[in-house]
């Protein structure tokens, strides 16, 4: 296919060329309504983009096919049969991968290091979740995919399972071995669904880890405004192969998705994969070589331990890393990585992407180059040199993997829209949780509607708020008390 094609850029180039005048949404036509101080901050070329993709990009009838001929063009970028384009970021993706291989009742394995949308799908859905532990580091208290064995142990405990999801990459880089996970799950007939929402980069370079649909993946979830250059919201979810309809996905996807679609992210993915087919090879080589230079300048920052393949992969661990996530060790220091990534952003206004209770990391993307690289070495130089001003943070006692993993009691829907009622964290030990209770990022939940919560689990959270863990989800963020299920 000619990948110097941007279907939806080239439209919007078209709508304006032609002058057309809409007496349609969005209200403000076009910017003229709006508010000379919003357009001031946001520019009028965002006005000028916003237009409605039905009756506006293409007409009434969508005779044109401009939103097809784009999503086309990005499944052959990417090596797959159908990709659709989703403007509600990869939580409602995901959604739709789910609900397109199992129904309300149905099974389906998912890794336990899950995102919260993903969750969220389970709570809406009514699926059963059939959890697969992943591979724990205890040493470095840190969680990476479950692995091919993982997967095929619960596919033969429960072989009326619909198909399967894994988290890869996850927000740390860490990767799983897709390849074997779709072996086994096809081995038995099953689909598998690969949540890769940090790997909109990985199909275009071969020296990163090999991507979803390349591993032989039937459906994947992809946030291009994460490591792609697409704005945020803008997703995609590609299919391929006989095991998952693409009929039925698309038709997921409309039950969840908007009806009023931005074409400003339209324009974003279609941008992205044209600048990706023809370029994506030399801008990410660019990316790689500048994250091996940043990895070698941090690593010489006494106390600063970078996380490599070294620290992350191996027997028990990942099975492959992605470089570009730098990932920094600093529990010799004395202080959290919350409370450092706060101070670098006060005092350098550099934001820093995961914060937990003993990593910081810095998101590399091709965007970046020498200028923001000089600029976050010297505020990690400088936050070394006055670490002792964040000495005597609040510890996080970090539980045993057998300790963190709590027992499913209620299907999380039912415990979610069920009876429930507020009670003090002190009293919760027991109760079964009718939240999500997310320590935010990464956006895993430690806890899910239906879980019977332990006291190690919630002393945990506790200590990780107060240490500076944020918990989005919960009814009380403060954690001093828990919405829990009301169990006849």
């Amino acid at each position: 296919m000619d990948h110097s094609e941007a279907p939806v850029l080239e439209a919007l180039a078209a709508y304006h060329r032609e002058g057309q005048l809409p007496f349609t949404p969005p209200g403000h036509k076009q910017g003229r309504g709006a508010d000379p101080r919003v357009r001031e901050v946001l520019g009028d070329a965002l006005f000028h983009a916003d237009v409605l993709a039905v009756s506006g990009l293409d007409d009434r009838t969508s005779s044109a096919g401009i939103l097809e001929r784009a999503q086309e063009l990005m499944a052959d970028a990417v090596h797959a049969d159908h990709t659709f384009f989703s403007t509600c970021g990869s939580s409602l993706s995901v959604k739709s991968a789910m609900l397109a291989v199992a129904g309300p009742g149905e099974k389906l394995l998912v890794g336990r290091d899950a995102h919260k949308s993903v969750v969220s799908g389970l709570i809406l859905s009514g699926v059963r979740p059939i959890w697969v532990e992943p591979q724990w580091d205890a040493e470095r208290h840190l969680a990476h995919p479950p692995s091919a064995a993982a997967f095929a142990a619960r596919l033969d405990e429960h072989p009326d399972a619909r198909g399967a999801l894994v988290t890869s990459p996850t927000p740390y880089g860490t990767c799983a071995d897709l390849a074997a996970i779709a072996a086994e799950c096809h081995r038995r007939g099953r689909p598998l669904i690969v949540d890769e929402a940090w790997g909109a980069h990985l199909p275009f370079h071969p020296d990163l880890p090999a991507w979803a649909m390349d591993a032989g993946a039937d459906v994947c979830v992809t946030s291009v405004h994460k490591m792609g250059a697409g704005l945020e919201q803008g997703s995609v979810f590609h299919q391929q192969g006989p095991l998952v309809d693409p009929a039925v996905l698309k038709s997921r996807e409309d039950l969840l998705g908007t009806t009023s679609p931005s074409v400003l992210i339209y324009a974003g993915l279609d941008g992205w994969r044209r600048q990706m087919a023809e370029h994506g090879r030399g801008l990410l080589q660019d990316a790689l070589d500048l994250a091996a230079s940043v990895r070698a300048d941090i690593a010489d920052i006494p106390g600063f331990d970078v996380q490599g393949r070294a620290e992350f992969t191996g027997p028990g661990l990942a099975h492959d890393l992605d470089p570009l996530p730098v990932v920094i060790d600093i529990a010799s220091l004395g202080t959290t990585g919350y409370r450092a990534a706060d101070w670098v952003r006060e005092r350098h206004r550099v934001n820093l992407h995961l914060a937990d209770h003993r990593r910081i990391s810095a998101q590399l993307t091709f965007a970046d180059d020498a200028s923001t690289a000089r600029r976050l070495l010297a505020a990690l130089r400088d936050l070394r040199e006055h670490i002792g001003d964040l000495e005597g943070a609040p510890q996080v006692r970090v539980p045993a993997p057998a300790d963190l993993r709590l027992e499913l009691v209620v299907l999380p829907r039912d415990a979610f829209f069920g009876p429930a009622e507020q009670v003090p964290a002190a009293s919760a030990a027991g109760r079964i949780s009718a939240e999500m209770i997310t320590p935010y990022p990464p956006g895993i939940p430690a806890v899910l509607p239906g879980e019977r919560l332990t006291p190690d689990v919630l002393a945990y959270l506790r200590d990780g708020v107060a240490a500076g863990m944020v918990l989005p989800d919960t009814v009380d963020s403060a954690l001093d008390s828990v919405r829990v299920f009301i169990e006849e």
